[in-house]
């Protein structure tokens, strides 16, 4: 997660394989070791609680360490008071993904900006 004063976004990138199968059925994922899904959140802090979660407008770019890019579209999925956007690609064998997220939370005008690898393993 990176903190932003106001507001924490909270971010994770895992292969599809470890959902469990009726967590991926339920969001039309495929479960695989070559997939990688991201998963991101914004949680608005509030005193006394864990915060509360919010809206707003997420973007995602993708892109391997050879400069290769990576198609990411996002969803936003509601779920009770929960609120979080998720998107999976195609991932190969020791792949390193360069993450830039870019994230406006609703009712502000500022965006946040937060840059983070993972590689991913499939064998």
């Amino acid at each position: 997660s990176k903190d932003f004063g106001d507001y924490v976004v909270h971010f994770n990138a895992i292969t599809t394989d470890q959902l469990q199968p009726e967590v991926a059925r339920t969001y039309d994922i495929a479960r695989s070791k070559n997939r990688a899904m991201l998963n991101i959140s914004i949680i608005r802090k509030v005193d006394g609680t864990i915060g509360q979660s919010v809206a707003g407008d997420v973007e995602i770019s993708a892109n391997n360490l050879t400069g290769q890019v990576k198609n990411l579209t996002l969803r936003r999925i509601r779920e009770g008071e929960a609120i979080y956007y998720i998107g999976d690609v195609p991932v190969a064998d020791a792949e390193t993904l360069v993450f830039n997220l870019s994230v406006m939370p609703e009712g502000t005008t500022k965006r946040f900006t937060v840059r983070f690898s993972r590689q991913f393993f499939s064998n």
